[in-house]
């Protein structure tokens, strides 16, 4: 049996903003709709990744904007990462150089925090151990 993770909710104040702001970081937008007065579902991906962001109106997602904060992506190459995001606009935060990665991080416009790392390259520090 298989368990995959492909659909994280992440909440915002301002649908069309976040829309916006995904598009922007060039995550592609698989979803718009709204099937029912006063609901409305996005759903967004990053590019490469399996799994998906969702945001919308009515749903019911249990946090506040602003208070997902436990979404980390990895990326191939954090310098690369965080270059393209500042050339979007977006503040970052890093780079942190830890033992299990290098990290970036940086908010969406509701505070909603992303962590984005570049793993180690384990098979070079094998053959270099």
């Amino acid at each position: 049996m298989t368990w995959k993770i492909e659909l994280i909710f992440v909440p915002v104040t301002d649908v069309d903003r976040a829309k916006d702001f995904y598009e922007k970081i060039g995550f592609n937008p698989d979803h718009d709709q709204t099937p029912t007065e006063g609901l409305r579902f996005v759903q967004m991906t990053p590019p490469g990744s399996a799994c998906s962001i969702a945001f919308g109106t009515g749903l019911d997602i249990p946090l506040e904007p602003g208070q997902q904060k436990t979404i980390q992506v990895v990326v191939p190459d954090a310098d690369e990462a965080k270059a393209m995001l500042e050339a979007q606009g977006v503040a970052t935060r890093g780079i942190e150089d830890l033992g299990w990665g290098r990290f970036v991080w940086f908010d969406d416009p509701d505070g909603n925090t992303w962590t984005l790392q570049e793993l180690p390259d384990y098979a070079a520090a094998k053959q270099a151990g």
